[in-house]
């Protein structure tokens, strides 16, 4: 079978499905990227690069610039598929990452091939992330016309694919029939194996602090620092939090920029706006506890969940981290907000706590609660530990399902 991926950061959620397809000798797999890369191939993949050769217009209107933008991009992927095609290269299957438009034409170019997508989410004015924080309301009544034409992309991905595949039942939810029900919930799965508890970890904090699991550490990740993740919500915990348990170190992991959402006005960092927001309200010991480690690379990330006495996990309602899912595989007892997707994976005290998003007052208790309960700890971490396993490991679960799905695409 001949198999292409689509993904503007490839492997991004095929980083397991892709290379186990190539694994097999029956099967010839590439993948086309934006990444700007000298290497050739990846793991028996062919890469593919391709480059948007125009920029967005200067001053287009701010509804329809999301869609040219992805325009630009599909026809990048389209003219790149052209020379593919001269080159003999014709897929049988076509799984793609459609979020930033790639694959829009490329049933142009191969009107036989079965198009699988990877259907992450589906926008709505109401009852998802729009709205749901009054803190940040819609500064333009437009915002629903806006948020209506960005799905423009899904809708017409919709009528040239033939199946999707989405993470979570809650995000395959957000998608309307009748595409909804081509919908598969397969989640792109955690290698439970390689995450799992330590309790002998230790780790060497800015070269000077030496922290074990005898240590009370409070974890909270995000991939940047910002409000869709509830940054605001823990950082205002944080007074309480730091007064009521002297020992805790708070180790945040997170870039400043923005991967969701808007951005704060006037070049700021939400990072720095909460920060500040709370920082007088923290004395300078109690301060010195708390440690912002930045973008944290894999090989160190794993290890600071193990780690973890108390894990937090925020979300608007919209797409669930990996790292939720990590912290479970890991043992960690973990704190969430009572949000969709959570509700998922967090049944509220078997495999977590569930606090209001907006409740930091109560996120405060329930740690608190926790850092002192430590049988509970070790209940709620092993049993979340178990529902990884049994739902999300990559191995058991996830991957094979994932190959049956590829399987069964290419029939239809």
């Amino acid at each position: 079978m001949q198999i292409l991926f689509i993904h503007q950061n490839f492997p991004g959620q095929f980083k397991f499905l892709a290379p186990a397809l190539a694994a097999d000798s029956a099967n010839t797999v590439l993948a086309m990227t934006m990444q700007k890369t000298s290497v050739t191939a990846w793991q028996g993949i062919r890469l593919v690069p391709y480059t948007a050769q125009r920029g967005s217009t200067p001053g287009v209107h701010p509804w329809v610039s999301d869609f040219e933008t992805k325009t630009i991009r599909g026809e990048a992927c389209f003219r790149a598929a052209l020379l593919l095609k001269e080159e003999g290269f014709t897929p049988d299957v076509i799984i793609a990452h459609p979020g930033w438009g790639e694959s829009l034409f490329l049933k142009d170019v191969w009107p036989d091939a079965k198009l699988g997508i990877y259907s992450e989410f589906f926008y709505h004015p109401q009852g998802a992330d729009v709205g749901f924080d009054p803190e940040f309301p819609a500064k333009d009544a437009g915002e629903v016309c806006r948020l209506r034409l960005k799905n423009l992309n899904n809708l017409l991905h919709f009528e040239r694919a033939d199946a999707g595949i989405s993470p979570t039942h809650w995000q395959a939810s957000t998608f309307p029939e009748p595409f909804r029900s081509k919908i598969s919930v397969i989640h792109d799965g955690i290698d439970t194996q390689a995450v799992r508890p330590n309790d002998q970890i230790t780790m060497n904090l800015n070269n000077h602090l030496q922290l074990s699991r005898q240590d009370e550490v409070i974890t909270f990740v995000n991939r940047n620092l910002e409000p869709y993740r509830g940054y605001h919500i823990f950082m205002r915990a944080l007074p309480d939090l730091l007064r009521r348990r002297p020992n805790a170190r708070v180790l945040i992991v997170g870039a400043d920029d923005v991967s969701y959402g808007a951005r704060p006005p006037d070049g700021q960092k939400w990072k720095d706006i909460f920060a500040n927001e709370v920082r007088d309200q923290i004395s300078p010991a109690d301060w010195a506890r708390v440690h912002f480690l930045g973008h944290v690379p894999y090989q160190h990330f794993i290890p600071l969940l193990q780690l973890s006495t108390v894990h937090v996990y925020l979300t608007y309602p919209f797409v669930l981290s990996w790292s939720l899912l990590e912290a479970m595989s890991a043992g960690c007892a973990i704190v969430a907000s009572d949000t969709q997707p959570l509700r998922e994976a967090i049944v509220h005290d078997e495999t977590g706590r569930l606090v209001n998003f907006f409740d930091h007052a109560a996120l405060v208790d329930s740690v608190c609660d926790l850092l002192a309960d430590a049988p509970a700890r070790a209940r709620l971490g092993a049993n979340a530990r178990t529902f990884a396993q049994q739902n999300y490991d990559l191995q058991s679960v996830c991957l094979p399902r994932q190959l049956a799905w590829v399987s069964d695409l290419a029939r239809l």
